[in-house]
């Protein structure tokens, strides 16, 4: 029982990292970022919605800036 109970923690690790992972990758936590340095400097925080609108603006205004397609 001990060693399954091991390896359920281990998968479960695992795929918590793997999430987090991918998250990283297709931008998802630039919100979070974003939000809690702009409460750290006491200024207004965009909604989310804004916020990526921005976001992609700045990307197709200069997209040799980022790396990657699209």
């Amino acid at each position: 029982m001990t060693v399954l109970r091991r390896g359920v923690t281990l998968l479960r690790r695992g795929l918590a990292w793997l999430r987090w992972y991918v998250a990283e990758l297709n931008g998802e936590h630039a919100y979070e970022r974003y939000a809690a340095r702009a409460r750290d400097a006491r200024r207004p925080v965009l909604p989310r919605r804004a916020f990526e609108r921005e976001r992609l603006d700045r990307r197709d205004r200069d997209p040799l800036q980022y790396d990657g397609c699209c």
